[in-house]
């Protein structure tokens, strides 16, 4: 009887195997075997503190996606609201008792990893409100109750993140719940009205901005008024980008990089190294990369029967967009700069983190993609 059980268990594990999607993991695997070379550039070509740094985290947390996939969909269908209290919560420590670094309070010390619980709020956010409109009916999508409680939802985490100050990071936490709400069928004209709202509250949100943050928007709008001060990161980054030219300088040999005229190459900027490097083909196959991963994901979402799978996937689907096209609009001077870091790519443990869960959650999808959660 007991040999019988380990068979049916090891059958069991073997169709979780066969069922992964392996044009997303090989997706993500070629991702993060160019992210360590890239990174390799970054450090002169040596083996040096963000080239390791970077290696261990994805040779950690790639397992860690596999585990998080082989967990049935229904247990992160089960424990998302539990996921967004406890992100809440480290968002509340993060705000009275979180490491200090360059006039921002936004990491917490867990001994072997410096967290930044706001990255992880970019999963916990879909996951919670995938859940919310899984179960909720048609005719209540629209109602006064319902909107309330889902901006309410995002709003609580987005004002934490602004705080701590971290503007960037809390426009994609907003623009993450935003996304649900539209998949979750809310009527496009309550966007329509907000967006105008906005606008006409415009100048008087960014009176309430910081000096910094202002000061990026007065640099985006105007980058030569301070071409060696605010403006020096950008129009160094867009030099770099254009001197790439077709087919780039050649992996190790960008000189902007190399001779240090580029700041942060290693974070934020790494797609301006990778495309001084490798050109407007090497920049083109990559979000080929990306674009196959989406794909992968949008199809995932579509051969879900389950409500949450299915909004999960697609939000966050639309999410690794948002990210992506923040960061190369960041970089090429199309947007104010953030803090928005490329996916995978950029170096940074908590954002990887968060992005290997959702990739995690997504296979979870896939490997249970028949089954109805009630």
């Amino acid at each position: 009887m007991f040999q019988h059980d380990r068979l049916n268990n090891e059958i069991t594990l073997l169709q979780k195997i066969k069922n992964l999607d392996y044009v997303l993991l090989i997706s993500v695997i070629l991702l993060s075997v160019i992210s360590v070379f890239v990174m390799y550039s970054t450090d002169g070509g040596e083996i040096l503190f963000h080239t390791k740094n970077h290696f261990v985290k994805l040779a950690v947390f790639f397992p860690l996606m596999i585990f998080v996939a082989f967990f049935n969909i229904k247990f992160w269908h089960n424990f998302s609201y539990i996921i967004y209290l406890i992100v809440i919560l480290l968002l509340v420590y993060v705000s009275f008792f979180g490491i200090k670094s360059s006039g921002s309070q936004r990491w917490m010390d867990v001994y072997f990893f410096v967290l930044q619980p706001s990255e992880l709020m970019k999963i916990a956010i879909i996951m919670c409100l995938a859940k919310y409109y899984h179960r909720l009916k048609i005719e209540n999508v629209n109602s006064l109750t319902s909107i309330t409680i889902v901006l309410a939802v995002i709003l609580i985490p987005t004002i934490f993140v602004v705080s701590q100050p971290d503007l960037g990071t809390s426009i994609l936490i907003a623009l993450s719940g935003l996304i649900i709400l539209w998949l979750g069928g809310v009527k496009i004209k309550y966007f329509i009205y907000s967006f105008i709202t906005f606008l006409i509250s415009l100048p008087f949100i960014i009176s309430f901005l910081k000096p910094y943050q202002k000061l990026r928007i007065l640099t985006f709008l105007d980058p030569d008024r301070d071409p060696l001060g605010a403006g020096y990161q950008i129009i160094q980054s867009k030099i770099a980008i254009g001197s790439g030219g077709l087919d780039g300088k050649g992996f190790l040999k960008g000189t902007q990089s190399y001779l240090d005229f580029l700041p942060e190459k290693h974070t934020d900027f790494i797609f301006t190294l990778f495309s001084e490097e490798f050109g407007f083909i090497g920049s083109v196959g990559l979000l080929i990369l990306y674009s196959i991963i989406i794909f992968r994901i949008l199809r995932i979402g579509s051969i879900s029967r389950s409500n949450f799978a299915r909004l999960f996937c697609f939000g966050y689907a639309f999410a690794i967009f948002i990210y992506i096209v923040v960061n190369l609009s960041m970089v090429l001077g199309l947007l104010p700069i953030v803090g928005s870091p490329l996916p995978i790519m950029s170096y940074g443990g908590s954002s990887m983190l968060a992005t290997m869960i959702g990739f995690g959650i997504v296979l979870s999808a896939k490997i249970n993609h028949k089954q109805i959660i009630a």
